[in-house]
C-alpha cells in the first residue's frame, strides 16, 4: 500500500485490533460487485506506520522491516483483495521476533474474527 487513500481506508474502515507492540488494521472484500466486468483479484497489501514515538530513524526502520518480513510470511491467509495497516506502537522498539510475530498472529485472529462477525471495530 503507498497512497494515504489506501492507509485512511483500512485505518477508519477496518477492523481493529490492538496488541502490546502493534495494532492491526483489516479491510477484507465484501464480495458486492458493482455491474460490468468483474475485475482480476488483486493480492493482499500491506503498510506499515512507525511513528516517532517508536524511536529514531534506524530504530524505526528496524521495527519496519521486522514487521514487512513478519507480515510477509502471513499475507497469504488474507483473502485477495484485503488491505492490511500494521502500526507499531512504543514497545515494538524492544520487543523481540518472536514477541512481535505473536502480537501479529494474535491481531490478525482478532481482526479476521471481527471481519467475519460484520463489526469494523
Amino acid at each position: 500500500m503507498r497512497t494515504a487513500d489506501a492507509f485512511g481506508r483500512a485505518v477508519r474502515g477496518g477492523a481493529r485490533a490492538g496488541r502490546t507492540t502493534l495494532v492491526v488494521h483489516l479491510v477484507t472484500p465484501t464480495g458486492v460487485q458493482e455491474d460490468g466486468p468483474t475485475p482480476p483479484p488483486q493480492p493482499a497489501a500491506a503498510g506499515f506506520v512507525v511513528s516517532r514515538a517508536v524511536g529514531g530513524a534506524v530504530v524505526r526502520n528496524r521495527v519496519r522491516r521486522r514487521l514487512r518480513h513478519l507480515v510477509a510470511d502471513r499475507l497469504d491467509v488474507l483473502p485477495d483483495g484485503s488491505e492490511l495497516v500494521v502500526r507499531a506502537l512504543p514497545p515494538s522498539a524492544r520487543a523481540t521476533t518472536d514477541e512481535l510475530a505473536a502480537d501479529l498472529d494474535g491481531g490478525l485472529r482478532t481482526a479476521q474474527r471481527r471481519r467475519r462477525a460484520g463489526g469494523a471495530r
